[in-house]
């Protein structure tokens, strides 16, 4: 690989810079949804031990220490628990998509990477095999392998090094996508238990009359 990126010209410098991008990209995204993700049941035991000893600040204070979108959501929820539930749903159900929002910020970039690659490296092939058609018309019947070898070379290490980072960035997108979606499941859950939580307390404190 490294002998395909020092073959590649000057086209291969922004296939490098280009890589490094994703590289810095997926990490960054890597650690974000790492951090996101909790074990959430756990989170919402200790959460509704709270909430029915009538501890409510203890109760947010837990949700802002807490990192992730299921602790966020549970945060909107306890600060609304006293209106309606239908308005309580309609709170949990925006906060949930502005929390998937930024989960998927920047995942673009990884998708673009993925389309870009190739397409530079194309770029390097055409701009390598004209290098080297142009060395056969100005040299005439005397051409000598040595003479085009090297812009075959770049011609192929652009192509192999644009298509593998493809693979890799769309591998990166697919693997976050994923990890995304199992979030965004836990969110789902959290957000029904919490909800149907908060009413039943709410039912039993406000009994109906008979």
């Amino acid at each position: 690989m490294m002998q395909l990126i020092l073959n590649g010209g000057p086209l291969m410098a922004i296939l490098v810079a280009v890589g490094i991008f994703g590289l810095v990209v997926f990490l960054e995204r890597l650690w974000h949804l790492h951090r996101a993700r909790i074990r959430y049941e756990d989170f919402l035991q200790g959460l509704f031990r709270n909430l029915e000893q009538g501890d409510i600040e203890e109760a947010l204070t837990i949700c802002e220490e807490t990192p992730g979108p299921v602790a966020f959501l549970a945060r909107v929820a306890i600060l609304h628990r006293q209106r309606p539930r239908a308005e309580l749903q309609e709170s949990l159900d925006n906060a949930g998509r502005s929390e998937i929002s930024r989960m998927e910020r920047r995942l673009s970039l990884l998708a673009t990477v993925a389309q870009l690659s190739p397409l530079i490296g194309l770029l390097g092939t055409v701009t390598a095999m004209i290098q080297a058609l142009w060395t056969i018309q100005s040299r005439g019947p005397l051409v000598h392998a040595g003479d085009l070898a090297g812009w075959l070379m770049q011609a192929l290490a652009t192509t192999a090094v644009g298509l593998f980072l493809a693979i890799v960035a769309h591998g990166g997108y697919v693997f976050l996508a994923n990890k995304v979606e199992k979030i965004v499941l836990d969110m789902e859950r959290a957000a029904s238990e919490i909800a149907a939580f908060l009413h039943n307390t709410a039912r039993e404190a406000n009994p109906s009359p008979t």
